[in-house]
């Protein structure tokens, strides 16, 4: 081999004995400190952002430094997929109304349904919770957790619901503009049962603020802390955090301190 790559036996053995310079070191050093920060970041960092926190530190390091060493380790931050723009795309996502903006707030259950989708953390891997809320009760009415963020998943979740609560023709549905409820799959389930799509003007992400602030709670009273290392550990939380303690127990400000299920029933 040395004969192949032109070099002295000796000289082989020589590099092989040759203690890491000082840049090897301070380069082992700074792996272990971007793989903290990395780590502290959710895994969400990138190398540029790597490289502002590594100087908010004092680290002295130049940017080409931090990517270079960031590829050796194979970090790579979460980015969003870019996609090419389609003809007709701007006018699809600028489309649709928000039928909440101004109306009254309703007035029984199964009139007005807000519906969104988080994304939870198990292992490394991320899962997507798509929720239905009835937004008079404030009750969970249905949801589903899946490694997708598709309409199927959404599809799913409001065939449950409809199977659950049986609404009449004319309930609106609230959501965001994301293409798992903009979809034709979805459109289509929506329409068969004479269900009006409302959505979130865009740029306005306050106008699903119910699903925001449910989302909110549920993360700071079941999710944060704790780390999951299997889908069904996460699964039989959510399971009894919705269905055990949310909807039976949990008194909601939005509804005059009653559990969403006890406030049903008192509207009976």
């Amino acid at each position: 081999m040395c004969e192949f790559l032109g070099v002295s036996r000796g000289g082989y053995y020589d590099w092989c004995k040759r203690e890491p310079s000082d840049r090897d070191r301070t380069d082992t050093q700074l792996k272990s400190v971007i793989q903290r920060i990395y780590d502290e970041g959710e895994e969400a960092y990138g190398s540029p952002r790597v490289f502002k926190a590594l100087k908010r530190q004092g680290y002295a390091i130049g940017r080409k430094r931090v990517e270079r060493l960031m590829r050796e380790m194979k970090l790579v931050g979460r980015v969003v997929k870019v996609t090419r723009r389609a003809p007709g795309f701007k006018r699809f996502l600028a489309s649709g109304e928000n039928l909440r903006l101004g109306a009254e707030a309703p007035t029984g259950v199964d009139q007005v349904w807000v519906a969104d989708i988080t994304y939870l953390k198990v292992k490394k891997r991320w899962m997507y919770l798509s929720v239905i809320m009835d937004l008079y009760s404030r009750r969970i009415i249905a949801w589903t957790l899946d490694k997708r963020r598709t309409a199927e998943v959404t599809k799913r979740t409001l065939q449950y619901a409809l199977k659950k609560r049986k609404p009449s023709a004319g309930l609106i549905f609230h959501s965001d503009r994301g293409i798992e409820y903009r979809g034709e799959v979805f459109q289509k389930a929506l329409n068969k049962r004479g269900i009006r799509h409302s959505l979130n003007r865009a740029g306005h992400c306050t106008d699903n603020a119910h699903m925001e602030s449910y989302f909110h709670s549920m993360k700071a009273e079941l999710i944060r802390g704790i780390r999951y290392v299997t889908e069904g550990q996460l699964r039989y939380d959510l399971m009894k955090y919705i269905n055990q303690f949310y909807n039976k127990k949990r008194l909601h400000s939005g509804i005059g301190y009653h559990s969403p299920i006890e406030y049903e029933q008192l509207a009976a």
